[in-house]
């Protein structure tokens, strides 16, 4: 059966791909108290479990980059759902830090495959005046996914134990896979797309037929274009996962906000990321649709992000628990809105057999800043709780992450400001 504007149901299931990939990840960070309480965990134990994670999350970004560009994005995307969601699982027979450690290298490794596989399909089912919109949609699922663990954690936890959450939770990939085998392929092969909507996918988009094999990892590192992308991931992906892991914990220690029920404060903060990634997405979308080159067009929406991101650095000043949730909003959905437009950017500059394993170097960059990051969050923090001044230890970090975005703007400029799109 034929189905119009079947691009956007492929949308929706990347949509919620991504907010499984990030429920998942999100739940330790919910039961970190919970934990903290029942194994005696100190910041810096956090952190490590945290390190292992990103260490992982790396490694298995520079693969399901190579893998997904060999295999194809329906055979990639299932081994990747498949690895995340049983390692979910087994958090739940975890009994220590270094088991925690362990299913963390699980989680790490299988949901490295979500983002390559997920804009190789946004490059596969969009021309350019749309992607930056899709990929907007799809990485909302960030926070959703975030959103969904704020609601479901305390939920379960109400009704059962924490090992449940990790039960539950990581089943849902599972069944998302079922779905995703029934109804993904590529436009030329999807037998329920109409003839007037390959057409209208196809233009725009390079003649790279399906069978083409990628240039090799070593002939990619010679590109600007591919160190543009992953100086984009490197300084930036560490801030968000900093939001991620340890807003609940600030919060909880700042203004004593309890996590064993659901927090309406982390609800609209996480909340606020889903307009900034569809914004940021639809903002530069809605400069390519007006007539701007489409490199013009995503540096334009990231020099107005970047300014956007200074102002997490008054959360320092804030007075009140809403106060700081207005500001650490903002700056959360900012962010979500730059990653949109660093991820379209990999599909703005390389052509569709290059994309996945593109996004792959970048994300394992941006993995790597997540592995060195949390080691300097972890020995603020434990510093500045040793003098009885915690927050003063967020605050100093959050004026690191306002004055990040700019200057790694100002990189992605001297990398680009005389390339354009790779041939093929």
């Amino acid at each position: 059966m034929m189905i119009r504007n079947y691009r956007w149901l492929i949308v929706g299931l990347l949509f919620v791909a991504t907010t499984i990939n990030y429920l998942d990840r999100q739940v330790i960070g919910l039961l970190k108290p919970s934990l903290e309480a029942e194994f005696g965990w100190t910041e810096t134990d956090f952190a490590h479990i945290v390190m292992a994670f990103t260490a992982a999350y790396a490694v298995g970004l520079l693969l399901f980059g190579r893998v997904i560009d060999w295999v194809g994005t329906k055979w990639g995307y299932t081994i990747s759902v498949a690895i995340w969601s049983i390692a979910g699982m087994l958090h739940a027979i975890a009994r220590n830090v270094g088991g925690f450690m362990a299913a963390r290298i699980g989680l790490g490794i299988g949901e490295a495959g979500n983002f390559p596989a997920a804009v190789k399909a946004v490059s596969e089912w969009f021309p350019n005046k749309e992607r930056a919109l899709a990929t907007g949609i799809f990485n909302a699922g960030t926070s959703i996914g975030v959103v969904t663990a704020l609601f479901l954690t305390p939920w379960i936890l109400s009704h059962y134990r924490w090992q449940e959450v990790f039960w539950i939770t990581g089943a849902l990939g599972i069944i998302w896979l079922l779905f995703w085998w029934w109804l993904y392929d590529i436009p030329v092969r999807q037998k329920r797309v109409t003839e007037q909507e390959l057409s209208f996918i196809q233009a725009g988009q390079d003649s790279t037929r399906p069978h083409e094999t990628p240039v090799s990892w070593i002939k990619l590192f010679s590109f600007p274009q591919t160190w543009a992308v992953i100086v984009g991931k490197l300084f930036i992906d560490p801030i968000y996962w900093f939001f991620l892991f340890w807003l609940p914990s600030y919060f909880s220690s700042t203004f004593a906000l309890d996590l064993t029920k659901p927090s309406p404060e982390l609800m609209v903060i996480y909340g606020a990321t889903t307009i900034g990634s569809i914004g940021g997405g639809y903002l530069s979308s809605l400069l390519v649709k007006r007539g701007w080159t489409v490199l013009k067009a995503r540096k334009t929406a990231l020099l107005i992000f970047g300014v956007l991101e200074i102002s997490i650095i008054l959360a320092q000043f804030a007075s009140s628990v809403w106060m700081a949730v207005a500001l650490i909003s903002l700056a959360v959905a900012v962010h979500q809105a730059w990653a949109t437009n660093i991820f379209t950017l990999a599909s703005d500059l390389f052509p569709k057999t290059m994309v996945s394993s593109v996004v792959g170097i970048s994300g394992m960059a941006g993995a790597i800043g997540g592995i060195l990051f949390p080691m300097l969050v972890g020995y603020l923090l434990d510093s500045y709780k040793l003098h009885d001044n915690l927050t003063g230890g967020y605050n100093l970090l959050f004026t690191i992450c306002g004055c990040t975005y700019l200057f790694v703007l100002w990189m992605i400029h001297l990398l680009t400001r005389r390339r354009r799109k790779l041939p093929i």
